[in-house]
């Protein structure tokens, strides 16, 4: 089958989240202790990341969109110290910068330079990273995320979002990501092909159903694959 366009994860496919996560959440964590010691004495990092995984159980509505559950983490932390208004909006723009401050391994820029001169890319992400902040906006065509669209992966909604907005059916659309069962499982339900990302040379699991259709070490070896085997998009 002829691959027409591309959708593409962001965190752990192109870079590493969880330091960015850690420099976030510190981050916060240093405008609590100099603005709100109060605050910050209650809810120092590990509690404030346990509120934040409370608020995602009592939310179930709220499964897709990760802003609003950390928003929402602020101002229960600050209800909980008897403010009323917390500054979630300047606390969220520190979080923000941080989260997006990211170092992306060292194979993800050049190889997305070389997909994207071939064939359209759609980013589809569960997170919030935000292509302009990292500086690799002009790489793809569309942004889709599980808040914007309503769905999460594996949910086949986002991958269906993707490629409407890309105009190509999901046959021709080759998903690529790191997740087994975000990305390869909900890309294979809808009906793309998938790249398995798989830069720890995990063995696939089992229980999972069928192997996805490729399983490679990085964004190197993708390209190199698209190029030889897709030679004119």
């Amino acid at each position: 089958m002829r691959i027409l366009a591309l959708t593409l994860d962001l965190d752990d496919t192109l870079w590493p989240v969880l330091p960015a996560l850690e420099r976030a959440d510190h981050a916060v964590d240093a405008w609590l202790q100099q603005h709100h010691p109060d605050v910050a004495r209650a809810w120092p990092v590990p509690a404030m990341r346990e509120l934040r995984a409370k608020v995602a159980v009592d939310r179930p509505d709220l499964a897709h969109d990760f802003s609003t559950q950390r928003q929402l983490t602020l101002e229960h932390a600050f209800a909980s110290c008897g403010i009323a208004s917390a500054p979630v909006d300047t606390l969220w723009e520190i979080y923000f910068a941080a989260r997006n401050s990211v170092e992306l391994y060292p194979d993800s820029l050049a190889a997305l330079a070389r997909l994207n001169a071939r064939w359209p890319i759609a980013s589809l992400t569960n997170g919030n990273a935000d292509l302009e902040r990292v500086g690799i906006h002009k790489h793809f065509d569309h942004h889709v995320s599980a808040r914007n669209t309503g769905a999460a992966k594996p949910d086949a909604r986002i991958f269906l979002a993707a490629a409407e907005l890309l105009g190509v059916a999901p046959e021709n659309i080759l998903h690529i990501g790191d997740d087994a069962q975000l990305d390869v499982v909900g890309a294979r339900e809808a009906g793309m092909r998938i790249a398995w990302i798989n830069r720890h040379r995990l063995p696939w699991p089992a229980n999972l159903g069928d192997a996805p259709d490729l399983d490679l070490p990085d964004m190197t070896a993708l390209a190199h694959w698209l190029e030889t085997r897709h030679p004119t998009a």
